[in-house]
């Protein structure tokens, strides 16, 4: 996911910020993808597997699967990746992260919870009510069906 999409990012920006001229901007948007999306391929592999060690660790030791586990993973991932920049800077990692992932599960919560009332049984559809024969008092009076 990271190759695809960082190839398909710096497809882009290689041909925009290539020089006028299809065959530049073509040479140049090749160009950004051989150097850069293997690079951030392999920075969302390590994004990815950190988090998903994290998130496993975390339903492990917890014992229960929630949103929780998701928000917390995303924030100790976000300061373990900017540990080498120092204390303030993982603090900072850990706030987006943390703030990314609860907005991620946010959306997911509500997506799920918007879709389920659609699948939530009806009311089955019935006639007009004015429309209908009056209910008959006992069944001795119930009209007869004609096919007996």
């Amino acid at each position: 996911m990271g190759a695809i999409g960082g190839g398909v990012f710096q497809a882009i920006k290689g041909f925009r910020n290539a020089p006028a001229g299809a065959a530049h901007r073509l040479k140049g948007s090749g160009n950004a993808v051989k150097l850069r999306a293997p690079q951030i391929g392999g920075s969302f592999a390590v994004w990815g597997g950190l988090f998903s060690t994290i998130d496993c660790g975390l339903v492990r030791l917890r014992g229960k699967e929630d949103p929780w586990n998701s928000i917390t993973s995303g924030a100790l991932t976000g300061a373990i990746l900017a540990a080498r920049s120092g204390p303030l800077t993982m603090m900072g990692s850990a706030m987006m992260g943390g703030v990314l992932l609860a907005l991620i599960e946010g959306f997911g919560i509500l997506l799920t919870r918007y879709t389920a009332q659609q699948f939530q049984n009806q009311i089955p559809f019935t006639e007009d009510p004015s429309q209908l024969p009056p209910k008959p008092e006992n069944h001795e009076t119930a009209p007869q069906s004609h096919f007996q």
